[in-house]
């Protein structure tokens, strides 16, 4: 190749890779923030709701009979296994987590793809929560509460949302690598129980109202499909990933 055709070639990457960079934050924005910020608005307007329009109206109204009960049938043994689920997906140990996973996915996987969409899912659902639960502001259910309440409102739940997002996270990568072989109703079964049970044991532990849960979970999932749209299935354009 002549020199005029190798300088016409870098030149063209180049070109090629501003272009490439110029159209990722239009993709960010696009893909990522805007549907997180809907997402937020909406969570926000199902916590308003709940604690400003619906909060005398069945079954709303009524949701604090089931904490009540599970604070009434409580037992040794069931404080100590509420008490590890809820230390699992606190804010600590799904750090930790994420981190090292991300490591791990790195190592395996020899890419960042997989590791950047557990990260996002992660990070997504927590900045939804923390903004969601700074405007709805909701009081937690009255009954002794068994953990110290964290300074953040009732609604939503963060420990819930954030095992989602890690534990659905894991699922999601091992399916598309791994899809539809005979382990796959067993990490999909682990990665919905932990949130499930995650969520059972805050209301257990009287730190959340049940609808804070149920909303937590619409959470998480909606944070794991944007990201994954966005990161996992696509990665950056133009870009090996």
């Amino acid at each position: 190749m002549t020199s005029a055709g190798k300088t016409g070639t870098a030149g063209h990457r180049y070109a090629s890779a501003t272009r490439v960079d110029r159209r990722l934050p239009r993709r960010f924005v696009r893909e990522i923030l805007g549907p997180l910020v809907l997402l937020t608005l909406l969570m926000i307007a199902i916590g308003l709701l709940l604690t400003k329009t619906f909060v005398h109206v069945w079954p709303i109204g009524d949701e604090d009979a089931i904490n009540r009960s599970l604070a009434g049938d409580r037992t040794q043994t069931w404080d100590l296994v509420t008490s590890v689920l809820s230390q699992v997906a606190n804010t600590p140990a799904i750090v930790a987590a994420t981190a090292a996973c991300a490591l791990i996915l790195r190592l395996v996987f020899h890419r960042w793809r997989e590791s950047l969409f557990l990260i996002g899912a992660v990070a997504a659902q927590s900045a939804v929560f923390v903004t969601s639960a700074f405007f709805v502001d909701r009081h937690r259910p009255n009954v002794q509460r068994l953990d110290d309440a964290p300074p953040t409102s009732s609604f939503p739940s963060g420990h819930t949302s954030a095992a989602l997002a890690l534990f659905g996270g894991l699922a999601v990568i091992l399916s598309v690598h791994y899809a539809w072989n005979h382990w796959w109703a067993v990490w999909w079964a682990i990665a919905l129980a932990i949130p499930l049970a995650v969520g059972a044991a805050r209301l257990y532990r009287g730190m959340h109202h049940p609808s804070d849960v149920l909303a937590s979970l619409l959470n998480g999932a909606v944070c794991l499909v944007v990201i994954a749209k966005a990161v996992l299935h696509r990665g950056p354009p133009g870009r090996a990933s």
